[in-house]
């Protein structure tokens, strides 16, 4: 595995069109089975495994598990009206189209948003990336993007009545909010106390620290001619108004692998349980129910992202909160597992019936870069293939 693994990263960063530094690893239940990184991280430094990434939407699965947390607690209801927890979710309205003028016209919904449905991304909510009425909602209001680390940036109409669709987007925004009315605490420091301290995700957090600092992958922007430019500066917002439980996280590939394991072992941890079995047996389960299956991303923000669907054609599914794969995957991923990804072209998979996970990452936009893909395509295969020719 590791002189396949090895050269499959190496060809991606010496690649044309190349990538910039880019780390992945892999693990069982139990051990980590392989660790590699190629390319640089900026400025001469080479990529490391435990490199400094802004990881984007891997956030949402460490936001759920707090969200899980509660609920196992008792403390959270996740068919109650989310409302009841945070107040502003009893304004937002749904979206029935815009006047000539671009003003948007609104309507009550038909029911209340709950967390479960926050979870599955069936609340309403959208993006911007994503989606052509949310773009032209935030044009016309001047309203700022949920990467503004904004409580305005929330305040955004729902696209249908909650519950009777399935729409990629600030879903999970909202169920961090959750989480901190329910705790009294701000989501990172829960995060802190009850998921990244029994795990040992020491490199993980919202906001950056000096250590961290000296680790961080620079970010870049893929021209359309496939050059790569450094985008100087790059940081999302520290110390931000809202600590953004669908992106707003940095962490390491060995920190997320920690995380990907706990998933594959039942909940346990390093250093005490994270979840009950019988939480994670349901949260890896499909929440949509036998004919509602999620749908592929349209790019409508180009710079930030080409259109993205993961293995096309496939039907899949989305439990609380990772998508699923309904149909064994060409790479050798099981029937069933769970996955994810974050803007930045960072992926991850959990496959429980195998007992295998990985993580792969870099730092570059737009999201669904080809090349990226493919690379971690060809890393998650050799995974497998290297287990079965054991």
């Amino acid at each position: 595995m590791k002189a396949a693994a090895d050269a499959i990263l190496h060809r991606g960063a010496a690649g044309s069109p190349a990538l910039p530094g880019v780390v992945a690893m892999a693990t069982t239940r139990e051990r980590t089975l392989y660790a590699g990184a190629a390319g640089l991280r900026g400025e001469g430094a080479p990529m490391t495994t435990d490199t400094v990434m802004a990881i984007f939407s891997t956030t949402k699965a460490v936001t759920a598990t707090a969200v899980l947390q509660l609920a196992e607690d008792g403390r959270l209801d996740l068919d109650a009206p989310a409302s009841a927890y945070v107040p502003a979710l009893a304004e937002i309205q749904v979206l029935d189209g815009f006047a000539e003028d671009d003003t948007p016209r609104l309507r009550p919904p038909a029911r209340p948003v709950t967390t479960r449905m926050l979870l599955l991304h069936t609340a309403g909510f959208g993006y911007d990336i994503f989606n052509e009425s949310y773009a032209r909602l935030l044009r016309a209001r001047k309203q700022p993007t949920v990467t503004s680390g904004t409580r305005a940036s929330l305040m955004t109409p729902l696209l249908f009545d909650p519950g009777d669709s399935w729409e990629y987007g600030s879903n999970i925004d909202w169920a961090g909010l959750v989480v901190e009315a329910v705790a009294g605490q701000r989501l990172g420091a829960v995060m802190r106390e009850r998921i990244f301290a029994p795990l040992g995700m020491d490199s993980t957090g919202f906001t950056l620290t000096d250590a961290q600092r000296t680790r961080l992958a620079r970010m870049h922007q893929r021209a359309e001619d496939g050059t790569l430019t450094e985008i100087a500066g790059f940081t999302l917002p520290q110390e931000p108004e809202v600590e953004m439980g669908g992106h707003g996280l940095y962490s390491t590939a060995e920190d997320y692998l920690r995380f990907i394991r706990m998933w594959l072992a039942d909940g346990a941890g390093p250093h005490g349980p994270v979840l009950r079995p019988e939480t994670v047996a349901m949260a890896a389960t499909n929440g949509l129910g036998p004919t509602l299956k999620i749908r592929a991303l349209p790019g409508v923000k180009r710079h930030l992202s080409h259109d993205a669907e993961f293995f096309p054609g496939m039907p899949k599914s989305w439990s609380l909160s990772f998508m699923i794969n309904d149909e064994p995957a060409p790479t050798g991923r099981s029937a069933g597992s769970l996955a994810w990804a974050g803007l930045a072209n960072l992926y991850f998979w959990i496959d429980r019936t195998a007992g295998i996970g990985g993580f792969w990452g870099t730092q570059l936009f737009p999201f669904a870069d080809p090349a990226a893909i493919a690379n971690f395509s060809e890393f998650e295969t050799a995974v497998y293939r290297s287990l079965t020719a054991r």
